[in-house]
């Protein structure tokens, strides 16, 4: 696991997938997804603009550091590393995790695990940071993903000594069902880049994280729904 990983992957994770997000806003929707609580931010573009995509990753590491947020990269750890980024997530049919750790040893790398506790034992040994499961629930951006229960995250965080990731179909509505089985953070794309107000809907999920902490200091206090 890299340095600091453990401690940093927690709280609301946001993927800045430029496929839903208009170039011109794409700076200022980062900023208010930020400004609402985002604590790591995923920079997706699936396009072959090279130009594009090291300005906008460039631009979004400012952004992060202004914040204190984590900007990983997805797919891209050559542009992880020349944008000065914290990391990069990747999934079972790109680079292997092993091959990025062994190029850039202090990098922060996620790896998609979908439904599978084999796959994420494989990253692990591979050397993977952090976890990523999901789809949860049914997903806009993803409507052909493997579905997966909440119990997978209770299982990994048995076996597992690295920060889990959900993802797929998260909104505030459901995402403190997954925090108790176990998640370190929740990826979002559509519940908050979809949103009207991106920074009000990144508070409405952020805010569970600290909820979340108080009532493990205070097992007493009663629910936000109670």
């Amino acid at each position: 696991m890299s340095p600091g990983a453990k401690d940093r992957i927690r709280g609301l994770y946001v993927i800045m997938n430029t496929a839903s997000v208009p170039a011109d806003d794409f700076n200022d929707t980062a900023r208010r997804v930020l400004e609402g609580g985002a604590s790591i931010i995923q920079y997706r573009d699936k396009s072959d603009d090279t130009h594009k995509r090291s300005a906008q990753a460039r631009a979004l590491t400012g952004l992060c550091r202004t914040f204190g947020a984590l900007l990983i990269i997805n797919d891209d750890p050559l542009l992880a590393h020349e944008s000065g980024a914290d990391g990069v997530h990747v999934g079972c049919h790109d680079e292997s995790v092993r091959t990025i750790r062994r190029t850039y040893p202090g990098m922060i790398i996620g790896a998609s695990c979908y439904d599978s506790l084999d796959i994420a034992a494989n990253m692990v040994d591979q050397g993977a940071s952090y976890l990523a499961f999901g789809s949860f629930y049914p997903s806009p951006t993803k409507p052909m993903a493997v579905p997966v229960k909440p119990d997978v995250l209770v299982q990994a965080g048995r076996k597992f000594n690295v920060p889990l990731v959900a993802i797929g179909g998260i909104v505030a509505e459901n995402a403190g069902a997954l925090i108790e089985s176990g998640a370190d953070a929740v990826a979002v794309i559509s519940a908050v880049l979809d949103s009207d107000d991106p920074s009000r809907a990144s508070r409405n999920i952020a805010s569970l994280f600290s909820y979340d902490e108080e009532q493990a200091m205070n097992p007493d206090n009663p629910s936000p729904d109670s």
